[in-house]
This record gives structure tokens, sequence and C-alpha cells, in this order.
């Protein structure tokens, strides 16, 4: 669940930094029909299903509106890490929430993430023998469906990201990782999104120690410009990274302590509430523990991490 999570955390900040550029590579119809200089990411929903108790939280939510017209029009993205039976279903029950609650159009879009290859469903229906009663559509992405080769000559840093997500055999690893630093070389970012970029694909694909030998072996044979470029940005990668390994084990060091006070105080936990704490960046865990004596039940915690 952890590592769920995680997931969902580093694929929302992709997307709230790139959400255009998402848009236009995969899905270029939506992209020439809403109006991407004024969108507003809204915050999180979370329902709550009656039937089985559990709570869910959307992934992304963005407010804009369609070119030349006035009203609002929403753009759900749910990220989907692990195959889930019953999953078109919560797509249209989350598309009906958010109907309910805001009354307007709403593009709904599915990314599926995982490694396995499956024919994944983009409708729900529900019909009788005389009479069909819904066929609910939604957009889907399926990433391991996508060769990774038709993406290298893309100057979109979505699609970089992304390459380590892609249809590729274990044999031509090295060779993704590579394509990749050369996206990143051409495309000459700020160093804020090439360390969000290089974290997302890092985090996916990693190579081991005789894959990064032959990585080096075919960085040399490149242009030589070029190929320190690719030698700065992994350098510069590889020091950040020790010094956010550090940060995070602070982090969680106090996020473990601040669990065992929640416990000691509320008794039982839910395992959602303990992973959302786990996660929590270093400046919010110290808000919570300050706070802690002034929350009196497991509500109003959920609400102090949610807000």
């Amino acid at each position: 669940m952890k590592k769920r999570i995680g997931h969902d955390r580093l694929f929302k900040e992709l997307l709230e930094t790139f959400f255009g550029e998402f848009v236009e590579l995969f899905f270029p119809q939506v992209y020439e029909a809403i109006d991407l200089e004024h969108i507003k990411f809204l915050q999180q929903e979370v329902f709550t299903d009656v039937t089985r108790g559990d709570k869910h939280r959307i992934d992304i939510l963005v407010e804009t509106s369609l070119k030349g017209e006035s009203g609002i029009v929403l753009v759900h993205v749910e990220n989907q890490a692990s195959a889930q039976k019953d999953f078109a279903e919560r797509m249209f029950i989350y598309f009906s929430r958010l109907y309910q609650k805001h009354r307007c159009r709403v593009v709904p879009i599915a990314v599926f993430t995982y490694p396995e290859k499956r024919n994944e469903p983009d409708r729900f229906k529900l019909a009788f023998p005389f009479m069909s009663v819904l066929d609910f559509h939604f957009l889907t992405l399926e990433l391991n469906k996508h060769k990774w080769q038709d993406y290298i000559q893309s100057k979109n840093p979505v699609a970089a990201a992304l390459l380590s997500k892609m249809g590729y055999q274990k044999k031509e690893r090295v060779q993704v990782k590579l394509e990749f630093l050369r996206m990143l070389v051409r495309m000459e970012l700020d160093p804020a999104r090439m360390t969000l970029l290089t974290g997302f694909f890092e985090t996916y694909l990693i190579l081991n120690e005789e894959e990064e030998r032959k990585l080096e072996e075919e960085m040399g044979k490149v242009d030589e410009k070029e190929a320190k470029r690719m030698i700065e940005i992994t350098t510069s990668w590889e020091e950040k990274g020790r010094v956010k390994g550090i940060a995070e084990g602070i982090a969680e060091g106090q996020a473990s302590i601040l669990l065992r006070q929640l416990k000691k105080k509320f008794g039982h936990m839910p395992i959602e509430m303990e992973n959302r704490v786990m996660t929590m960046p270093i400046e919010k865990l110290q808000d919570l523990a300050e706070a802690i004596f002034d929350l009196g039940t497991l509500d109003e915690v959920d609400n102090f991490i949610n807000r």
C-alpha cells in the first residue's frame, strides 16, 4: 500500500507540472478542445463506498473550459497502478459523484501504469434483455502497450519520464535509459523540472551495476558534448538523491514517532491513514505533531492530514 501511495504522489506531481504536455501527447483531441491557458487543479475529492466501507481518493481533477465556450469543464485523470476487476465501475462512480457535486461536463481519463499487458475496458454498461440503461465511456491510456522507440525523438518531457513505464524488454533497459538522458539533454529544462523527470524515471527503471557499466560504454559512443551533458545530469541527480535520502530518513523517523503517539491516543488506526502519515512532508509532520493534543477524534486527524 505504501508503494502505491508513493506512485500516486509521483504521478500527480508529474501531471500537475506537465498537464498540458501530457494531454497533448496522448489525447490530442482533448488538447485541441480544452482551454489549457486557464486551468485550475482542484483539491483531491474523497468518496466513501458505503457498501464496502472503503474510502477512495480521486488522483487528478482539473477545472477548465472548452475553447470558445463559457462554463466549467472538469478533467478527471485516474492513475491505476494495479489490475482491478471492477475498475470501470469505479470510474463511473467517480464520474457520477463529480457530476452530482459540480453539475458540469466531466472528461474521464484512466491511465494504466502496471507492467502486465491486459485488454482494459473503456466503458461501463448496465442493461436488461429488453433495454440499455447505461453505456458510460472513458478515455484510456495503457502505457505498457506503447513502444518506447516511438517517443525518443519527442521533445515532450512527459514522454521522457514515461519511457520508464512503456513496453520494453529486459535487454533494452540500458538503451531506454540512454535515450532518456539524450532526451533530457535536448530539452534543456530548468534544474527543478529536470530533477522531477529524472526522479520519476529512476523510480521505475533502476539499472544494476552491470547495466550501469554498459550505459557508460554506450555514452562513450555518442557525441562528446552530448555525453558530457549526460554525465552532468546523472551526477547532479545522484548528489540530490543523497541529500534527499538523508532528509527522507529524518522525516520517516519523525513519522514513526508520530504514529506511535497517535496510536497511543486513539488506539487502532486505519492502514490508509498510517500510510498517509508515513508519506507526509516533514513540514506537515511538524504541524501535526503540534496539533495532536487538540485533535479529539480520528476524523479530526483525517481532516487535518487532508487539508
